[in-house]
């Protein structure tokens, strides 16, 4: 009998935007100098409009979303650049967490997803460029599914893929709505804000 175990990427797998602001590391700390761009305008006009909007749930890609914003935001330049820029900023793994993670693979008893909102470059990058795809199962994501988590359908989408499991999928997080959402369709979600919050849950402590 296995148990399904789940990750969140940023906050949890990549050391990326947190829930908490003060537990984040930036990727856009350089953006203005390195590409011209204002982050924080970026973030306003870009991550708060089209991004989370269409980006996010696979209903334009990002490149043609950046193509068609990125000038208004004072940057020229191709949006292939931009967007490897974007990627490679913001890909510092927590390597901690992964060797942990490595740990528990190696289980008989485990089977290892993510799930986590992304849109599909990213999602890839992080499947194939920075090697996920080694230690986990699946990776679940909302442009994928067409749907971001908290929402119903994104867990919906997973259970239909997963198929029926003895015993609730597990959870890690670091976003309370998410850990609500995910908690109020039946799995044991748990908030991450620190490695000690995996590691010493009993169920994974009894398999490091």
């Amino acid at each position: 009998m296995t148990r399904a175990v789940f990750f969140d990427v940023d906050g949890v797998l990549v050391h990326g935007m947190h829930a908490r602001p003060e537990l984040s590391r930036r990727w856009d700390t350089a953006l203005l100098a390195d590409m011209g761009v204002d982050p924080e305008r970026f973030t306003q006009e870009f991550i708060f409009g089209v991004f989370i909007k269409k980006v996010i749930v696979g209903k334009m890609s990002v490149i043609e979303a950046l193509e068609r914003h990125l000038p208004s935001l004072g940057y020229k330049g191709s949006p292939m650049v931009f967007h490897h820029y974007w990627l490679m900023q913001d890909s510092v793994l927590n390597q901690p967490l992964l060797d942990h993670i490595r740990v528990l693979r190696a289980q008989p008893d485990i089977r290892l997803f993510i799930a986590t909102n992304q849109e599909h470059l990213r999602a890839t990058w992080l499947w194939s460029h920075l090697g996920l795809s080694e230690l986990f199962d699946d990776i679940f994501y909302s442009a994928r599914a067409g749907i971001r988590k908290p929402e119903k359908g994104f867990f919906d989408f997973i259970d239909q893929r997963i198929g029926p499991q003895a015993e609730p999928p597990l959870f890690f997080d670091d976003t309370p709505k998410v850990i609500q959402g995910a908690s109020a369709h039946g799995w044991e979600a748990v908030l991450f804000e620190t490695l000690e919050d995996c590691t010493t849950h009993p169920w994974i402590a009894a398999r490091l």
